[in-house]
């Protein structure tokens, strides 16, 4: 759906998650959207059919269920119009088939989410588009990399496992000024910490699936687009038939309506997590952009206001078998993949890397914080290093 009228444009961050997409011709007089499950929309005449001016005309193709989540995405990113997708790997692929056809060049940060990897070397490969990648602090230096045919450059910022936060001003400065659009995945970040429609991208991909539910019980992606993107972005997403269904959409609305105490809460427990393992003597280094040490934490303070409780930790000189024997003994973090929930979570990171490869002997071990007592927490972790301690 299209943007109307911010009326909520003076209101600060808080107020915003609440209020946003709350337009009475859209959801009447309910606090939270009714569910509307639809697929036919019935017409009072027939040139009220063929008139293609009704509101609603068919499931696919809007309910005041989907055009409420729309609504509070694009007030959020200051987009031109959001659309849904069933999960942020299909909100990824929508977003670059919407941008690229056949013959065109794509340039991509080394540091994305490895399944948007895939994506670029394999589908968009067999259409004939190319991708370059390039290392995720290139900054201004992109130029260098500009064929006469790249149309997009893709970045994730923060990376979702090695945390390098690139400078978007400057990349996006190099593209437009080579009339190529921008695209980045602001999952870690969400509106709430980074608006990355101000800052130059085109197009602003999320998971929705992790912050904006944060019950670790939805699938779902968005994409917000700035006046540019967004018409070639709605016909692709209406073309390819792409929707979702209306419950997971009323669950990531009502987690959107938390998410910005959750945030503040896992913001303040992960900083202060990640400031104690790096003061422990079996750490080489946490990568958290909110600290001060890290590589990162300049461009971070400049154009983000907050962090999430994502980052990733370097054991100094573990083997993997002792990397795994530590995972194994936590008994608050779960083992599990995805991130943005209440439960804190735990993996081993595998960075595949072709621009700025990674040192095998750098094994990650990627913490998710959740809404536990950052204390319980730590205290968890103490008791698993105690029990590797003997350990090779």
């Amino acid at each position: 759906m299209s943007r109307n009228d911010n009326a909520h444009a003076g209101e600060k961050p808080l107020t915003r998650l609440v209020r946003s997409g709350r337009d009475h011709a859209i959801t009447g007089p309910f606090v939270n959207p009714p569910v509307v499950h639809a697929s036919t929309v019935l017409f009072e005449t027939s040139d009220d059919l063929l008139s293609g001016q009704q509101r609603y005309t068919y499931g696919r193709r809007g309910t005041p269920t989907i055009e409420a989540l729309e609504a509070t995405m694009s007030e959020m990113e200051g987009a031109e119009g959001s659309v849904l997708c069933p999960s942020g790997l299909s909100a990824v692929s929508t977003a670059l088939l919407s941008v690229l056809r056949s013959g065109d060049h794509l340039l991509m940060a080394d540091n994305v989410y490895d399944p948007a990897r895939q994506v670029a070397n394999t589908v968009l490969k067999r259409m004939g588009i190319e991708t370059t990648f390039f290392a995720p602090d290139i900054g201004a230096d992109i130029a260098k990399l500009f064929q006469p045919n790249t149309r997009a450059v893709y970045l994730e910022s923060p990376g979702s496992l090695t945390f390098e936060v690139s400078d978007i001003p400057a990349i996006a400065k190099v593209a437009h000024a080579r009339d190529a659009l921008v695209l980045a995945d602001n999952t870690w970040a969400t509106p709430y910490f980074f608006k990355p429609l101000e800052h130059g991208v085109d197009l602003a991909i999320i998971a929705g699936t992790k912050y904006l539910c944060g019950h670790s019980d939805v699938m779902i992606g968005t994409i917000a687009a700035n006046a540019r993107a967004w018409p070639m972005l709605i016909e692709t997403h209406g073309t390819l038939g792409i929707c979702v269904g209306p419950d997971d959409i009323y669950l990531t609305l009502r987690g959107i309506r938390t998410m910005g105490v959750r945030l503040d809460k896992q913001m303040q427990s992960g900083l202060e997590i990640a400031s104690w393992l790096e003061a422990r003597a079996e750490v080489k280094r946490v990568m958290h952009p909110g600290l001060a040490s890290d590589p990162s934490h300049a461009i971070w303070k400049r154009d983000m206001t907050g962090s999430s409780g994502l980052f990733g930790v370097i054991p100094d000189g573990w083997s993997l078998d002792k990397v795994k024997a530590f995972l194994d003994g936590l008994r608050l973090f779960g083992l599990g993949y995805s991130w943005g929930g209440f439960e804190s979570l735990a993996i081993i990171g595998r960075p595949r890397r072709t621009a700025a490869p990674w040192p095998a002997e750098d094994h990650i071990i990627r913490l998710q914080i959740g809404l536990e007592d950052s204390a319980d927490l730590i205290a968890d972790l103490e008791a698993s290093f105690a029990r590797v301690s003997n350990l090779s």
